[in-house]
């Protein structure tokens, strides 16, 4: 009668409890749930409505691939050094070789510039409109009439 229990493995590796034997904790809200949404998955919600306000107006922007990217890349500047420029909130690349043109809305640099919901959509929408403006050649007031104005 040979029924040994092998022994338990011990070293680094997921900690099944706590030390108090409770478990580990459930999360803070169910999925469905606002809260339980990701400040990137929010951001690009923000990025979504503004494009989505000015497709009515532009419906050519339906050609236009629009990108949510965490911070600006250093990588394609004339040199690999830091400036004394002003980070950038978005950007345009143009169209070319099969590729889309294309906006991107710069997450960290906008959130760090706004305190609420309210401001950081504010300023998703400007971004948003300068991008569109700069991609066809035309001013931001021409792209949203409200561009500008406090909302």
């Amino acid at each position: 009668m040979d029924n040994r229990v092998p022994p338990r493995a011990t070293g680094p590796g997921p900690r099944r409890r706590d030390r108090h034997g409770r478990g580990m904790r459930g999360p803070i809200a169910p999925p469905q749930v606002p809260l339980a949404a990701s400040r990137a998955e929010l951001f690009a919600d923000l990025v979504q409505d503004s494009v989505e306000r000015l497709e009515r107006r532009w419906p050519q922007l339906a050609e236009i691939e629009f990108l949510v990217l965490e911070v600006p890349r250093l990588e394609g500047r004339e040199t690999d050094t830091w400036s004394d420029e002003a980070v950038p909130l978005g950007g345009v690349v143009p169209a070319r070789e099969g590729r889309r043109a294309r906006v991107v809305v710069y997450r960290r640099p906008v959130e760090i510039r706004t305190k609420g919901r309210d401001e950081r959509a504010a300023l998703v929408h400007e971004v948003v409109v300068e991008q569109v403006a700069e991609l066809l050649g035309l001013t931001p007031e021409t792209v949203d009439p409200r561009y500008g104005e406090e909302e």
